[in-house]
């Protein structure tokens, strides 16, 4: 069937092996004419996202074929230097009340 939805998607992943603990995959990516090497885990809460978040559709040629959907890239270069700038609402009020200038007296007994 030439000019199907499949056959013109330009992002698709082969699962080519499985993890001893079954929780994921070795995956073979082409994207455009890029053919890339990777491995597939499922998202967990508090652990730390490497790659990209992606959505895969079965393709009816392969069970281990399929298009991929790219939900959301994930950057892990940092465009600034120094240590990362965190603060939250909590931080700020901390440092607020340790640092800013309180009313009354200074001696300091």
């Amino acid at each position: 069937m030439a000019g199907t939805k499949n056959e013109l998607h330009e992002d698709v992943a082969l699962l080519y092996s499985r993890s001893d603990d079954g929780r994921s995959y070795g995956i073979l990516r082409r994207r455009k004419e890029e053919i890339q090497v990777g491995t597939l885990r499922p998202l967990e809460e508090g652990k730390p996202i490497h790659g990209e978040i992606v959505t895969l559709s079965p393709r009816s040629e392969s069970p281990l074929l399929f298009d991929v959907e790219t939900e959301h890239a994930v950057t892990t270069a940092r465009q600034a230097s120094g240590p990362p700038k965190i603060t939250t609402k909590e931080y700020r009020e901390g440092w607020d009340s340790i640092w800013s200038e309180k009313s009354g007296s200074r001696a300091l007994n």
